[in-house]
């Protein structure tokens, strides 16, 4: 790979990363130890989370591994006095800051209505106001740099509402993170660039293990791809500045022509990210030629008593949707029942248009036509045929909420079993 020939130092360089603790914040970190730099880990996280890897130590510790200084500091942006002293300590520590990346972020995809204060709260002071404070209070120091940056992990600004409609809280939240890339590129042009980065394609980490649920890694790339970019935005001079990066457009335009290598999975379709428009059914035609697993045993069951004889006269009457959920019916078990706890209902518009349901909280569990008998936890809303294409494994849920064509009303952590309810239901089969 060529990059520009304004490398990071070997000694003196200092990088203040917020959420370096894991994932894309610790995949950029690593990458900038190599060269020997200094890394202000600015997380939270001190003692281990129940279920998420990594704290600011076991991060430190990786730093030093790969050739960097590391200075674990523990930080929520959410507290101004927390930032300052850390930034103090780390001009202290390392004489100044060259760098800073504002990683840190928070994320509920809910709809208005659904999103607590609190959660408002949380993306706002995390996304909003921890870039804006962590900035202010770098800035002096980046100033007297003689090359700084500051680089925001933050989308384009993108104004199609469909961005906004299903998790309108979120998207502001992102979005005042590239206003402030807009704003502080320009006030402070020919001093310090201010860039954002944002990926093509989903990205493995912790945060959309939870939010995509069991095999959603197939469908991202590793943080490598943004680690790789990052480097790449941070090795330019200062007079690189107030643009919205894609990586891999970048990466192209610098060389890179093989991109398996950043694949979970080579070969298999990727989930494009949030806030970039893209014409969803090529995805989902990938999907259907690459397989996307056995869930498209059902659609081959589907197709093929649409064109049997006679014989199949009973099974042919059945609609796509209403043989979905025969098989749904069909497939119940306590063991589903019991690991989900929840009831789904479907307002399925299109040709086979109407109120269906998947109740797993009820003894034995049942599937059909018509409201649950229990008040439903989930409501997803889409046409019959996106249903037909989720459930046969062409249009992943995760993808369906991502591009509209699917909206969730209620608990999203029930939501987020949908997908691996499905590929447990289609394995039966």
């Amino acid at each position: 790979m060529h990059y520009t020939e304004v490398h990071i130092p070997s000694s003196g360089c200092t990088l203040f990363i917020t959420g370096a603790s894991r994932g894309i914040g610790k995949a950029i970190a690593l990458k900038a130890a190599k060269d020997g730099a200094n890394i202000v880990i600015a997380a939270k996280t001190a003692e281990p989370h129940r279920t998420l890897p990594g704290t600011i130590y076991t991060a430190a510790a990786e730093i030093e591994a790969a050739g960097g200084k590391a200075l674990p500091c523990v930080v929520n942006v959410r507290e101004e006095q927390q930032v300052i002293d850390a930034v103090e300590k780390a001009v202290k520590t390392f004489g100044g800051i060259d760098i800073l990346v504002n990683n840190a972020s928070a994320i509920s995809l809910t709809g208005t209505l659904e999103t607590e204060m609190k959660k408002v709260n949380l993306m706002m002071e995390v996304n909003v106001r921890g870039t804006y404070i962590t900035s202010k209070t770098c800035l002096p120091h980046l100033r007297k740099s003689r090359n700084p940056h500051i680089l925001n992990l933050s989308p384009p600004v993108n104004l199609n509402p469909m961005w906004f409609k299903n998790h309108c809280a979120y998207t502001i939240s992102k979005y005042g993170m590239s206003m402030c890339v807009l704003g502080m590129a320009e006030e402070f042009r020919g001093e310090v660039a201010v860039n954002a980065l944002w990926p093509k394609t989903a990205i493995h980490t912790a945060a959309m293990d939870m939010l995509g649920g069991h095999g959603i890694e197939k469908q991202c790339r590793k943080t490598d791809i943004l680690a790789d970019a990052a480097y790449c935005i941070l090795t330019k001079p200062k007079s690189f500045t107030g643009n919205f990066i894609i990586d891999e457009v970048l990466l192209r335009e610098e060389g890179v022509k093989d991109f398996d290598v950043y694949a979970i999975a080579p070969g298999h379709p990727l989930m494009p990210d949030f806030f970039l428009d893209v014409e969803t059914d090529v995805t989902d035609r990938k999907q259907e030629q690459y397989g996307a697993s056995q869930t498209f045993k059902e659609e081959k069951k589907l197709s093929s008593s649409q064109h049997e004889g006679p014989e199949s006269a009973p099974a042919k009457s059945l609609s796509p949707v209403a043989e979905t959920f025969r098989v749904i019916q069909g497939a119940m078990s306590e063991e589903y029942v019991r690991t989900t706890q929840g009831v789904f209902q479907f307002e399925l518009s299109g040709d086979e248009g109407g109120t269906w349901y998947i109740d797993l909280k009820t003894k034995g569990g049942s599937a059909g036509f018509g409201k649950p008998s229990v008040a439903a936890d989930v409501v997803m809303s889409m046409s019959s045929a996106d249903f037909v294409k989720m459930f046969t494994g062409k249009l992943k849920p995760t993808l369906a909420f991502m591009s509209g064509k699917l909206r969730i009303k209620g608990n999203m952590t029930l939501a987020i079993k949908l997908e691996k309810m499905l590929t447990q239901l289609n394995s039966k089969l």
